[in-house]
Order: structure tokens, then sequence, then C-alpha cells
């Protein structure tokens, strides 16, 4: 984290000027009309932005100096063939992150030190090429990932290549940006499509990522991105092993994660692998360590500026207290996790966190009062998170409807469970999920004491059917049974 006195020379050195090139992009619209513009876009490429007119303002004041990746993918949908410059913002590099820090750095005397000139961020790295490579996936090509296809695909693509070593053994921007780009590509399909048939192939990109460390770096700036893409990419291919019900893999990658995170004083990093350990402690069925964990990633987010990740620590460490069936601590977080969520997005939330919606608060909520034995509260906060859900999170509606139909199941509405468990089986033509499925086997035993019942006795048979399927197709290497919780 910078200091003050940095934080006060990096504002001094780049004062705000209004965004004269955003504000002609805007054209005739009002502030509030071109507001609903950015969000109606970011719907149609699954993007979850809360832009408003006073986003607007911040922008065109150029407080907003740099758009988060969110907005930028929003922005880039809306104006294609306009990089960020020709929209009026400034060099990512130049804003935030380590790239920020180093700018502050040579404002200060330290920064005239030939010793400390690689830890300068070097603008000419970041070209108008690169800029396009970011967008349209070439980088990711280059890591392997051309191979990685949606679910009706997965079974009949090829083993992902291995990527091709920098030229001369030595790692540039392009590299980092591929790094940047795959993980990308992997949250995306497994926003999509679940996690099985996606984890075995992401495997290999992330061996591929991990020899770019070795690899002769010039510029800090580069050496510090190639360590945070291959720790975000590490939890990415970790969450895909969770989600597949593979917790002993997931754990050593989130491990991983963590050891680089800080070995290279990334605090972020830090905090989305702890928070993703105490996500995968609470379903191995090891509640204090849920709780510990999730409480060291608070601890590493406390000065990130973003409420949102803070709420979602507190969310993972209710689900700890009430896996120890503490009902005042898991309320106690639950409260802190609202009110921080109630304080809105920040420019500094995390990249990954898109995710992170009403809907997630409400699913997350309701397991914590699964939980807790109370059938009735968790249903009805998965009621709410299905119909919260952008439909972009395939995966998450299939999840979260699973969840509603063990919920009802629960609290004694077997048609309801039934009628839920139906809608999931439909989505399981488009998501291939562990959970999902140990989900769904755990509403069926609860409701063949109701198989008279019409609705129920459909469901049944559905589920029966689906799962002999599955078995057949078995041989993921999926546990032989999980604890259900909600990706992330």
């Amino acid at each position: 984290m910078a200091s003050p006195a940095a934080r006060s020379a990096s504002s001094r050195t780049v004062p705000a000027r209004p965004n004269t090139a955003f504000r002609q992009l805007r054209g005739r619209l009002s502030p509030g009309e071109f507001a609903a513009a950015v969000r109606r876009s970011a719907r149609e490429i699954g993007e979850q932005v809360s832009c408003d007119a006073r986003y607007v303002g911040r922008v065109e004041s150029g407080e907003i100096r740099c758009p988060n990746y969110a907005y930028e993918r929003v922005f880039r949908h809306m104006f294609p063939g306009l990089t960020l410059p020709d929209m009026g913002f400034a060099p990512r590099e130049a804003v935030r992150g380590r790239g920020a820090r180093t700018a502050a750095v040579s404002a200060a005397p330290l920064a005239t030190d030939p010793d400390h000139r690689d830890t300068r961020i070097q603008i000419c790295e970041e070209s108008d090429v690169l800029r396009r490579a970011f967008i349209t996936g070439g980088p990711a090509a280059a890591l392997g990932f051309a191979a990685l296809h949606p679910i009706e695909a997965a079974a009949a693509s090829d083993r992902v290549p291995p990527p091709r070593p920098p030229a001369g053994g030595r790692a540039g921007a392009a590299e980092a940006t591929a790094v940047e780009q795959a993980v990308r590509h992997i949250r995306l399909l497994d926003d999509r499509h679940g996690a099985e048939g996606i984890y075995h192939r992401a495997t290999q990109p992330l061996r591929a990522a991990y020899d770019l460390l070795e690899a002769d770096v010039r510029h800090r700036s580069v050496s510090d991105r190639l360590h945070t893409g291959a720790g975000e990419l590490a939890i990415s291919v970790g969450w895909l092993a969770h989600d597949s019900g593979r917790f002993d893999d997931a754990r050593s990658h989130y491990a991983e994660a963590l050891a680089t995170a800080r070995v290279c004083g990334d605090a972020a990093l830090e905090a989305h692998a702890f928070c993703n350990t105490a996500f995968l402690a609470r379903d191995a069925a090891r509640p204090r360590e849920a709780v510990r964990a999730a409480q060291a990633g608070q601890q590493a987010a406390k000065h990130l500026a973003s409420p949102r990740l803070l709420s979602l620590l507190a969310l993972r460490e209710a689900g700890g207290w009430a896996g120890l069936a503490d009902r005042s601590g898991c309320e106690q977080a639950l409260a802190r996790a609202e009110r921080l969520f109630a304080a809105g997005p920040r420019d500094g939330d995390p990249e990954w966190m898109t995710f992170y919606g009403e809907a997630e608060l409400a699913g997350l909520t309701a397991q914590c009062w699964s939980a807790l034995g109370d059938a009735g509260r968790a249903a009805e906060h998965a009621h709410r998170a299905v119909a919260l859900q952008d439909p972009h999170f395939t995966r998450n509606i299939a999840l979260f409807t699973a969840e509603l139909a063990a919920d009802l199941a629960a609290d004694g509405a077997p048609e309801e469970a039934a009628a839920a468990g139906l809608r999931v089986l439909a989505l399981l033509e488009q998501v291939r999920s562990a959970r999902i499925r140990t989900l769904l086997a755990t509403t069926a035993h609860t409701l063949r004491p109701h198989h008279t019942l019409p609705p129920v006795a459909d469901f049944l048979s559905r589920q029966a059917a689906a799962g002999a399927g599955d078995g057949a197709g078995a041989g993921h290497g999926e546990a032989a049974s999980e604890v259900v919780g909600v990706g992330g």
C-alpha cells in the first residue's frame, strides 16, 4: 500500500482533467440516459455494472481516470474500435495497482536512484497492438486456450497444446497479457458452463504461466503482472477443481496462489486466495478453518478500498460460523456483509468479483440459514437469489435454483421443490457441475416419501435418468460425495 505521502505526490503530478473525449461520446444523451445505455450494453455481453448519472459525471470530470475491467469491456462493446486513450482515459498502469504506486514513487527523490528505475511503469509496453490483443483474445490462444470449448464440444475437443516459450527465454508485456486473458477466458466459460470439462484443459496453461515466472523479465512492472496473473490463474483453476469435487486439487492450487501473493507482496491476490480457501474449507466440512481464512482475507483486504470485497469475505466468515452452528457469530457476519455491500461498488473492486451482486449475496445468505437448520428463511433468500440472478451466469442460475429446491424440500413443500428441481434439470443441458448434481440428489432423497405426487414423481424419474447418464460419462475423478456450496 502506498504511503500517504506517495499518494499525495501522485495526485500532485497527475491533476484531474475533464474527459472531453468521453463527453463527446455521450452526445445528446443526458447523463442518466447514457448510464441506462451503459447498463443495457453491459447486459448484452453478460457484464454487471451499476452505472448511474453520478458515475458518468465522475468520468467526464476526470475523477475516474481509467475504468475498471468490467466497465472497459462495456465501453469497448459500445464503441467498437476505440481504445481507452481514444475515449479519453489514461493507461491503466499509470492509474491503479502497482503502476499507480510506482508512479507515485517516481515523484519522490528515491525515483532518481538508478537502482529503482526498473520499478517505473514503461507506458510504451502497452502499445495499441497489445490493447487490441487484450480484447480479441490472441494472447489467450498463445497460452493454449483456443482449445477450450463450451460444454457441447468439451468431450470431443483435443488436449490443450503447451504454449511456446517466450523468444530468447525473455518474457514481456505480451506474455503478461496472455496470462491475464487466460484468466478471463476461464471465468467466462465457468460462468456459462460450469467447471467440468474445463478443469483438465486449464491445468496446462497454469503450468505454462508458472514457467513464465522463470523467464528473464526486464521490467518490474511486467514481473508483477506475471506473478499476479499466475496467482489469479491458480485460483481460477483451483475453483474449477473445487466446483468439480476435487477438493485436494483445489486446496493445492489455492495454496500455490497464496504463496505467489506473498512472494510478490500482492494484498489483493492474497485476499482472493484466502476468500476461496475459506469457501473450500466450508465445503470440505472444516468450518473453523473457514472462519480463520475469511478473517485473514479481511485483514489482507482492509486497505484495498473495496467494501464489496470485504462484504464477500464477511459472507465467507458467516458460512464458517453457520457450519459451527454458531447462530450469533453467523448473524453478526451476515449483518456486516449486508452493511458493506450497501456501500456500493468502487473503482477498486477486483475484476474477478463481477459475479458478486445482490443475487450472490442472497444465495450465500440462504446457504447460511440452511446450514443453521432454518429451511424457511433459506428458501426465502434462495427465491430472491434466483429472481435477481443475471442471465449471463447460467451456472449460478442452476445452482441457486438447485439450492431453492433443496430448501423447499426441507421446508415441507414437495411440489414446489420438484418444480424447481425440474428447472435445474433443464439447465443441466448447458451446465456441468458436480455440486449441482449433488444438490439434486439430496433433494431427490428428501422427496422420495412424496413419490405419489405427480410433480415429485416426474422429478424423481428425470433426476434418476440424468444421474444414470452422468454415471455413464464418469471418469472425471470427482469426489464420491461433496458438501454443497456456491461458486465464486
